[in-house]
């Protein structure tokens, strides 16, 4: 029963690790961007997340309907002040990772400038308690968490497998010139794209600030996780980041029973270490042919 209890605890924390996931990977099917800053945007959304509680005492959950728009248009206007400069220079990628570290730094500097170094948490009654099935129990902060991000995981699909704008953006990911050339506007997708992936971190930010404190800092330890999730799944892939996500959640869960949780991080970064030492492209992600 132990181990099921792991398991299931795994699963819970890894569907919400997945919808940050599939945010950041979406950015560099369509863009190739790896974007840095994704984690400290994510910060951005607990830290409004968290005045509008203790301010405005507005339930973390019902906060989502105030960051995710926000992020989204926070992303749609980035995207387009910064990006589109870089699309001609033959060093793109490069140059998008230098401009998303810069981006990350600032971020953090501005949060840190208003909000000092010191830890906070957004606590709304049910981050204390917990529902149980059986033998088996769950933290409802985590199982509420789960649910919301496995229907927004299920909205994001929707929204790429039967809508113009997905379609658009799933022939962009698939072949950015191609779907140029049969008529997409590649950098209206990638503004929307890039909207897409910003509301998601925020919707992330507002979950996790009843699940785990949060500092400026703190975006470092983030978006290590997440890099080793996507690498995992594939680059460009969403449904490899969920899978990836949900792979290592569990095993870092059991890691945590077995070592502890001193531990448990290590599962993260010698993934992503083995992954691109064997299997480089991910489990679903394409070989790249010279």
């Amino acid at each position: 029963m132990q181990w099921v209890q792991v398991l299931v605890l795994g699963l819970l924390l890894g569907s919400v690790y997945a919808m940050m996931a599939s945010g950041l990977t979406l950015l560099f099917g369509v863009m190739k961007v790896v974007n840095l800053a994704h984690a400290a945007f994510l910060l951005v959304a607990s830290y409004v997340t968290y005045v509008l509680f203790e301010n405005l005492a507005l339930d973390p959950m019902v906060s989502l309907l105030v960051t995710m728009p926000l992020m989204f248009g926070l992303g749609v206007v980035l995207y387009l002040l910064l990006f589109p400069r870089l699309e001609d220079s033959p060093r793109y990628v490069e140059m998008t990772v230098l401009l998303t570290f810069g981006l990350a730094l600032i971020v953090e500097g501005m949060l840190t400038f208003t909000f000092t170094g010191i830890f906070r948490s957004v606590r709304p009654e049910y981050a204390s308690s917990a529902v149980r099935f059986g033998g088996l129990f769950m933290p409802t902060s985590q199982l509420y968490a789960s649910v919301i991000s496995f229907a927004l995981l299920i909205g994001l699909w929707l929204v790429l497998r039967f809508s113009k704008t997905g379609t658009a953006i799933r022939a962009t990911m698939q072949n950015r010139s191609a779907a140029q050339i049969v008529g997409v506007n590649v950098r209206r997708v990638s503004a929307l794209a890039f909207g897409i992936g910003m509301a998601l971190a925020g919707a992330a930010g507002s979950l996790l600030s009843f699940m785990f404190p949060f500092f400026p800092a703190r975006h470092w330890q983030w978006i290590a996780l997440l890099l080793a999730l996507i690498v995992l799944g594939g680059m460009g892939s969403i449904k490899g980041a969920v899978i990836g996500a949900l792979l290592l959640a569990v095993a870092s869960s059991f890691v945590t029973v077995l070592a502890g949780p001193t531990w448990s991080p290590i599962t993260f970064y010698l993934t992503l270490f083995l992954i691109l030492l064997i299997r480089p492209q991910g489990l679903f992600g394409a070989k790249v042919r010279l």
